[in-house]
């Protein structure tokens, strides 16, 4: 782009040399009022278009403000736009008729999207533009260095300059509040949780805070700090073992979904719409998400845990080389007996149904959640019998083709 520029000056500049010469010698052999003014005319504006080279737009500064249509949480949905200004300052004191601003939005993925807008710099030398972008996917985007034009008054000579004012922000996978689901509720217990809670639910050694001290709580429980700043007897509060343990399996295999990219942000949605319920019912929650780069992130409860498979979603692309079958394979240890293992792709063959019988012998309880294609002018691609040969197994089997379906179809219990 530079190289074809400077070309283009070079030509322009050669161009004005012919006509300067043509003046040059109409003057010298016609001689009178009229070449002399004409000489003097083109010296001027001569003097002015060399100059324009220290016009200042290389030496342009500026701001940059990002405001989102965020939720009331800050964070920004799928879906949303952005509202971007900018503040520009060039400075220097040669005329500028105009400023053409040109700035790119780029995705993690290379994908860049451009914007392109101008203004007329005030007696200080400044302007504001902005824009909006268009609903933007889910990602992690950063701005790219903003180019500023100008050209002379005559539109012969362009000079520019850029400056960074680097802005970096997300785009999380959009979701759908649930209120509840069965299996998450079941799975906070267990079946046999009556028995088996007082013994499962130990205390680690992480410190979660202060409580009432009880009666024949040990001295090394008594938190002594607290108890001499409130006078009154306090003791550690220890984390306890999480009993709830659900691992949500993110099927990457591009196959699993055609060529729609749809059904796959409809799967990354509702992983997403899944792992906020369980953080919210405080279940320690897993993800595993075999690919290019596969993630295995062991059940946890937290924030933290939340937040770091959230930052996944974000990015995460239908990648896998291998079906899934061939990938729960390589993680043995991850899946341990009792684990609620819910499995979200759009599969629904042989290869699918060797995955769940295969975690099926490793004692883990089993649901699957199938995408389906949206519009059912072209059939549904999960049929009802698929979901039948599963449920017939003692698995739970569950299909959405639309996100605000997700309520419906978990709170109703397994209505396809």
């Amino acid at each position: 782009m530079r190289g074809s520029n400077r070309s283009s000056n070079r030509w322009r500049w050669a161009f004005v040399a012919v006509i300067y010469v043509f003046n040059i010698m109409y003057f010298m052999f016609q001689g009178g009022k009229t070449p002399m003014m004409l000489f003097v005319i083109l010296n001027v504006l001569i003097i002015y278009l060399f100059l324009g080279q220290w016009s200042g737009i290389r030496l342009v500064q500026g701001s940059r403000v990002v405001a989102n249509n965020s939720s009331g949480d800050g964070t920004m949905h799928s879906g949303m736009s952005v509202e971007v200004s900018l503040g520009i300052r060039v400075p220097g004191f040669y005329p500028l008729p105009y400023v053409l601003v040109r700035d790119r939005l780029l995705r993690h993925d290379g994908q860049s999207i451009p914007f392109e807008t101008s203004f007329v710099p005030n007696w200080k030398r400044t302007g504001e533009v902005s824009y909006t972008t268009p609903p933007l996917k889910r990602g992690v985007y950063q701005f790219a260095p903003t180019q500023c034009t100008t050209r002379d008054v005559f539109g012969l000579f362009e000079h520019s300059g850029s400056f960074e004012a680097n802005g970096t922000f997300s785009v999380v996978p959009q979701a759908v509040p649930l209120r509840n689901w069965y299996r998450i509720r079941r799975g906070m217990r267990g079946p046999h949780s009556h028995a088996s809670a007082p013994r499962a639910a130990k205390e680690t050694t992480q410190i979660n805070g202060v409580r009432e001290y009880l009666y024949g709580d040990k001295l090394s429980r008594v938190h002594w700090n607290a108890t001499a700043k409130t006078g009154e007897w306090k003791s550690k509060a220890f984390e306890r073992e999480s009993l709830p343990r659900t691992i949500v399996i993110l099927d990457r295999h591009s196959e699993a979904y055609g060529v729609k990219q749809e059904r796959f942000e409809l799967a990354v949605s509702v992983t997403a719409s899944i792992i906020e319920l369980g953080t919210r019912h405080e279940t320690a929650m897993g993800l595993v998400s075999p690919g290019e780069r596969s993630t295995v992130l062991p059940p946890r409860t937290g924030i933290e845990q939340r937040e770091q498979m959230i930052r996944h979603l974000t990015v995460v692309e239908p990648d896998a080389a291998q079906p899934l079958f061939v990938s729960i394979q390589k993680l043995e240890p991850v899946w341990e007996p009792g684990t609620l293992v819910v499995i979200i792709s759009g599969a629904a063959n042989e290869d699918m149904y060797r995955t769940m019988s295969w975690l099926s012998r490793k004692g883990v309880s089993l649901t699957y959640i199938g995408v389906d294609e949206s519009d059912a002018r072209f059939g549904r691609l999960i049929k009802t019998a698929w979901l039948q040969s599963l449920r017939a197994k003692g698995w739970t089997a569950l299909s959405v083709r639309q996100l605000q379906e997700l309520p419906s179809v978990l709170e109703g219990g397994g209505a396809s």
